[in-house]
């Protein structure tokens, strides 16, 4: 039997440029917002903090509290 990878998250590791798939899926949520990103849209991460943001504003957000502000 076939398993589809339709709304199950991926599990991916976050690198330089890119990013390796760990686990099979269509999809990571965003660790400020909760948004479900689709792996074609996936756009903005953190490789330290290994997340993944739906926006260059939640990725903002998270450096800043990363930081302590």
């Amino acid at each position: 039997m076939l398993m589809s990878n339709r709304d199950r998250p991926a599990r991916l590791h976050y690198m330089a440029y890119s990013f390796r798939v760990l686990q099979a899926g269509d999809h990571v949520v965003c660790a400020v917002t909760g948004q479900k990103i689709s792996l074609d849209d996936l756009r903005y991460w953190s490789i330290v903090r290994q997340e993944a943001y739906a926006t260059a504003e939640a990725s903002a957000r998270a450096e800043l509290k990363a930081r302590g502000h």
